[in-house]
């Protein structure tokens, strides 16, 4: 049994402990917001964090997570960072189709955390394997910029 926690919920899985950690969430918990893509971690579709890291969900085994902590885009916490992500993917019309959203949202929320004042090329290395069908990657690029402007400096 592999215990570990999503979204603050502690979660118990008997299953195969080579199970993707995608499958879990949207087969096993319900929470569908991670999104299937490739399988092969490189579109970035499903997304999560993990102990804060951004993580590809279709590719950890469920096993790596013994007492880690996940977090979906379902899940993530009402702070500064999440708020001003929010407030900039709608200020700067980045969703057209929308499917690989929360993928770009966890990659992005997770730079935000760690790096609140990211240069173009720090924005891009993060969000590097987030692929956008629809092309709006300059928009993206602009919301994670509008975020991190956002965000209240540090003391």
């Amino acid at each position: 049994m592999i215990k570990f926690f999503v979204n603050g919920d502690p979660i118990q899985f008997n299953g195969s402990t080579d199970t993707p950690l995608l499958w879990v969430i949207r087969d096993s918990i319900g929470l569908t917001g991670t999104k299937f893509g490739c399988g092969v971690a490189q579109c970035g579709a499903c997304t999560v964090h993990v102990n804060g890291e951004a993580t590809r969900a279709c590719v950890t085994p469920v096993a790596s997570l013994e007492g880690k902590r996940v977090n979906t885009i379902e899940g993530l916490p009402d702070n500064a960072v999440n708020k001003a992500v929010r407030t900039a993917w709608l200020d700067k019309d980045v969703v057209q189709c929308g499917y690989c959203q929360p993928g770009q949202i966890m990659s992005a929320t997770a730079l935000l955390a760690k790096n609140p004042k990211p240069s173009d090329a720090d924005i891009d290395a993060a969000m590097d394997g987030n692929l956008c069908r629809c092309g709006t990657y300059q928009r993206i690029r602009e919301a994670v910029k509008s975020a991190a402007a956002a965000l209240p400096a540090k003391k």
